[in-house]
């Protein structure tokens, strides 16, 4: 029996008894040593404040029940879970600084308590992960205001630049979903302006405020139709297929790489790997295309191969003359 078996087993016998349990039959129930009931007892005590006392004229043990029957802490888990759970608190502060503290911190106290009871300490594994964010861009001021506005179920004011078209619009939209991909955060939702689904950058909302209105809900499986099918977080239901083959030096990293739930890959004869991917959009498949140079070949769309082509043409031409 371990420790926490004991504890479980410890809080059975004391809500079950009518009167004081003696020392000796805990230690024959437990099965373990005095110093280890004592030790257990003072454990619950000072962890898991369990009102036990000990009763000197009926040489026992007993919960003081002066404020109602004691009831262990409603949720357990082992070590692993424990740590796992403080591993995606840190992987949420990680990724966006203070998004859940006021929720969170009461929590980690409480989980830090748990480990030390099972000495295993809360630093374990927490203290070594790292989260690299290569080229992330932070959420902005506008994000506590969205996230709000998001469970509240509530229409957002924003106002949002375009770095493409390098414009600035105001526009009210019913938020159904926050997405955190490749780094960065992005809202899905319902724009009135254009009476459709559209994605907006975070780092790119200028100003955030919730409406009392209510929010439009999109039903789940239109949001998936519309959102999953896409290639990355570029929206739309894909219509041609990008075919792509990879240099036998490059086969083993890319066969193991997702870059659509609906592709297919297979290896060549010759060792090179031909992937196959649904899209709809180009702006991202082409970053992800021309990250790999010379490793890479576009073979079909025609269209989408020119672009490329074009693209590393101009690449090259920066480099025609010496600086």
């Amino acid at each position: 029996m371990d420790r926490f078996d004991r504890i479980f087993e410890l809080n059975r016998i004391l809500q079950a008894a009518r009167q004081p349990v003696s020392r000796a039959r805990l230690e024959a129930e437990l099965e373990c040593s005095r110093a280890t009931v004592k030790r257990i007892i003072e454990d619950m005590r000072l962890y898991l404040n369990a009102p036990i006392i000990y009763d000197p004229e009926r040489n026992g043990y007993r919960y003081d029940q002066a404020e109602g029957m004691y009831e262990l802490p409603g949720l357990w888990f082992n070590a692993s879970e424990l740590h796992a759970l403080l591993s995606v608190q840190q992987l949420l502060a990680e990724v966006q600084p203070g998004l859940l503290d006021p929720l969170l911190k009461p929590l980690n106290k409480r989980i830090a308590g748990l480990l030390d009871l099972q000495q295993v300490g809360p630093d374990g594994l927490t203290a070594r992960i790292r989260v690299l964010q290569a080229a992330g861009r932070q959420g902005g001021d506008c994000f506590p205001a969205v996230a709000g506005a998001l469970a509240q179920r509530r229409r957002i004011r924003l106002r949002y630049f375009n770095r493409g078209d390098d414009a600035r619009s105001e526009r009210v939209v019913s938020p159904q979903r926050l997405t955190y991909y490749r780094d960065n955060w992005y809202l899905d939702a319902w724009c009135h302006l254009r009476d459709g689904l559209r994605t907006f950058a975070l780092d790119a909302c200028e100003a955030a405020r919730a409406l009392d209105e209510p929010a439009l809900d999109v039903p789940e499986d239109r949001l998936d139709a519309h959102y999953a099918d896409s290639y990355g977080i570029f929206a739309g239901a894909p219509d041609r297929v990008a075919v792509l083959r990879f240099a036998a030096r490059r086969a083993r990293w890319v066969a193991k790489e997702r870059w659509h739930r609906d592709q297919e890959g297979r290896t060549l004869d010759d060792g090179r790997y031909e992937l196959r991917v649904p899209y709809s959009n180009t702006p991202e498949l082409l970053m992800d295309i021309l990250k790999y140079g010379p490793d890479v070949e576009v073979v079909a769309p025609a269209e989408l191969r020119a672009e490329v082509a074009a693209r590393l043409a101009a690449a090259l031409a920066l480099y025609a003359e010496a600086p």
